[in-house]
């Protein structure tokens, strides 16, 4: 079978590994460019034109941004992503609580490894970090988390879209409940950042998001760093150098990279309702056509976003079978940051999964627009032939 997708007469891929970066949008493309080769100026300079508008831009950017997660525009700081944004978040707090005497974490074993590589280090520092299982739903509950609080629990970390499973944390709940105490809630919110808006609302005191994962450029995002009261998170700087961005991320700001991400989020923002819906028409399409094939999906279906899909197929080594697919869809077993590893997904292990399913979990996501290039009927039929002729996986 030879791939049949054609456009202007030449062979596309279709990209189904939205979950890892999406294509920078034309017009967001366009701001970038203007940003970088017309009104250059550093937003720090203060002398001349150039660096007011510059300046003066950025500020619309953080305000237009900030209004988005119902904020104030001086509580969200820009970074090169939710990576960075997290390193700062969970870093940052721990010297208020050593100082505190507040060294006990709570988490959950399906966090990014740019939130659990973060917890290992604070481990080795003498924190106590207490990491919740969700069971075969991938969803942890919030009453799982609260019933482990203590006097001493300084932070609450709690993604609000699994990556792998695109399962939705409870988070805006746990954001209701922690507030009332004086434990902190860290929320990573790579996946769900402007996709589900309401639940970023909530009075999360930190979140971060990064902007590649709505068509904004690769090395921009934020930290949300919201109040409680007239009292501010207690973060400690992890660098020194300079005063941007309340003195937390010091450096000369990325001016095209910020006005790349606030057109970004204007776009989705105004085309959100009709993405879903075509997100969600393009998930049934692709389920009946996978129909043909034996497979598991993985995740509580009834709380999950849209555009994520993780499933094993049964006897079937995803790595190999990858190989056969990649003529006509981009996909992946899970995070980017870790798909040079073979070993079983951390979060399908956390899962309860069985080892066959947790080693061989396929993740398909997708922006609509681009995941239509594929042919849902032939690519369910290269995987119901291949499952058809080759022995079964050995889970030994």
């Amino acid at each position: 079978m030879t791939p049949t997708t054609m456009r202007a007469g030449v062979h596309v891929v279709a990209y189904l590994d939205a979950a890892a970066t999406t294509r920078v949008l034309p017009e967001v493309a366009e701001v970038v460019l203007h940003w970088m080769s017309q009104d250059f100026g550093n937003a720090g300079s203060r002398t001349h034109e150039y660096g007011t508008r510059a300046k003066k831009a950025v500020a619309r950017a953080r305000e237009g941004i900030a209004a988005h997660l119902s904020a104030r525009p001086d509580e969200l700081i820009f970074t090169s992503g939710a990576t960075e944004s997290n390193n700062i978040a969970i870093l940052g707090l721990a010297p208020f609580g050593a100082k505190s005497e507040r060294r006990h974490i709570i988490s959950t074993a399906i966090e990014h490894k740019a939130v659990l590589e973060p917890l290992e280090h604070l481990q080795s520092q003498g924190f106590e970090v207490e990491l919740i299982e969700p069971g075969p739903s991938g969803r942890v509950s919030a009453g799982a988390v609260l019933e482990r609080l203590r006097p001493d629990t300084l932070l609450v970390s709690v993604m609000q879209v699994n990556n792998e499973t695109g399962v939705i944390q409870p988070v805006a709940e746990l954001a209701e409940h922690l507030r009332a105490t004086a434990t902190y809630l860290h929320v990573d919110a790579a996946q769900g950042f402007s996709k589900l808006p309401d639940d970023l609302r909530a009075p999360i005191d930190l979140v971060s998001f990064s902007g590649h994962k709505i068509g904004a450029p690769k090395g921009v995002g934020g930290l949300l760093i919201r109040r409680r009261g007239r009292d501010s998170v207690p973060l400690t700087p992890l660098m020194y150098g300079g005063g941007q961005e309340r003195k937390l991320r010091p450096g000369t700001l990325p001016v095209p990279l910020i006005m790349g991400l606030s057109r970004a989020l204007e776009v989705f923002e105004s085309e959100r309702t009709q993405w879903l819906e075509a997100a969600s028409e393009f998930r049934a399409r692709l389920l009946k056509g996978l129909g043909k094939t034996r497979f598991n999906l993985h995740g509580d279906q009834e709380h999950v976003v849209p555009h994520i899909l993780n499933l094993s197929f049964e006897g079937v080594d995803t790595e190999a079978l990858i190989l056969q697919l990649k003529n006509y869809a981009a996909v992946a077993t899970g995070s980017a940051c870790t798909s040079a590893s073979y070993t079983p997904s951390h979060v399908l292990a956390a899962m309860g999964l069985p080892e066959e399913q947790a080693s061989n979990g396929l993740r398909l996501s997708w922006f609509p627009d681009q995941a239509q290039a594929l042919d849902v009927d032939e690519f369910a039929s290269i995987i119901a032939e291949y499952q058809a002729g080759i022995a079964p996986v050995s889970s030994s």
